[in-house]
């Protein structure tokens, strides 16, 4: 059971992964050993599934960020999803219940790269009816896991 104290570990946490047990401990106002123990039994519980790092695209040479709707003859959803999974130019993959029924966020280096990848790849992916690309302009919010209740 999640508790308030794994709440605030959760969103120091959220905020900066690389954050010290022993920061954690005073902001908290509690024995490092407890910050030790909860974050242990999150980690061994999977509610904390991973630690990691947010990006900029750009810096890294992607020019070209889009979230693509895609959508399938729904015999073909899973197997889709899961060949989507596979192409390093997609970074998140979800099936989904609104306009379409992936969703993806794609990263490549330039339009005439999103174009190939969509028409190479993409389109040639049994059961895909329809792509629809979105190319993000800017990123006013950027954030690693999700807001806690």
């Amino acid at each position: 059971m999640i508790d308030e104290k794994d709440l605030l570990i959760i969103d120091i946490l959220r905020e900066n992964a690389r954050t010290p047990h022993t920061e954690i401990a005073a902001r908290l106002n509690v024995a490092e050993s407890t910050i030790r123990n909860h974050v242990r039994a999150l980690e061994e519980g999977g509610v904390i599934k991973q630690y990691t790092v947010v990006t900029d695209p750009a810096k890294l040479g992607y020019n070209s960020v889009a979230l693509v709707g895609i959508d399938v003859e729904p015999s073909h959803l899973l197997d889709v999803a899961l060949r989507l999974s596979e192409f390093s130019e997609v970074k998140f993959v979800a099936t989904s219940a609104g306009d379409h029924m992936i969703m993806t966020e794609v990263w490549l280096t330039d339009g005439g790269a999103l174009r190939t990848f969509i028409t190479e790849k993409v389109k040639k992916l049994d059961g895909v009816q329809s792509v629809s690309p979105t190319v993000i302009m800017d990123n006013w919010k950027v954030r690693s896991g999700y807001m806690l209740p």
